[in-house]
């Protein structure tokens, strides 16, 4: 099966969709078990998802097939998660960014994909890795210690309300 399928939902076969989700679900629960078993033990510590999907407009959701639905999964079990580990002082966020261009294989083919990242802005680009390094640094921070269970969105302006 396809991680991500980028077809409108009745075009997906039941058993590829499923397979996608099965994946996005268990990477998530693996991953943040495992960090959050030390974290509550330390009762502190900070744990960052990547992509979010609360204010995705209905149309930028067409077509978006497994993919939109897999970030509205993990959103929801961030939020769960932030709900059972905040008592132990451990503090859940995610980077909603938008895409990262840069992230794009540099061939023609991406090329508008790329572009269409940009165009989606605000600011005329679209945030760098290194601006996704530079605020996860803050919110793994004790400078960031008030927040959890909220997305942070550095999507230079092409997400929002």
């Amino acid at each position: 099966s396809q991680d991500a399928i980028f077809k409108p939902l009745p075009d997906i076969p039941v058993d590829a969709f499923a397979a996608a989700m099965d994946k996005v679900v268990r990477s998530q629960l693996n991953t943040t078990k495992a960090a959050a078993r030390h974290m509550v033990r330390q009762q502190s510590g900070v744990i960052l998802f990547f992509g979010g999907a609360d204010y995705v407009s209905r149309k930028d959701r067409q077509n978006m097939g497994t993919v939109q639905v897999g970030m509205d999964i993990v959103e929801a079990l961030r939020r769960q998660w932030a709900s059972e580990l905040g008592p132990h002082g451990v503090r859940l966020l995610t980077l909603l960014t938008g895409g990262i261009a840069e992230g794009f294989a540099d061939i023609p083919e991406m090329a508008e994909a790329k572009q269409a990242i940009i165009d989606q802005t605000l600011l005329g680009r679209a945030a760098s890795f290194d601006d996704v390094g530079h605020v996860a640094a803050f919110l793994a921070s004790d400078r960031a210690r008030s927040m959890t269970a909220t997305q942070v969105n550095i999507s230079c302006g092409a997400i929002g309300q």
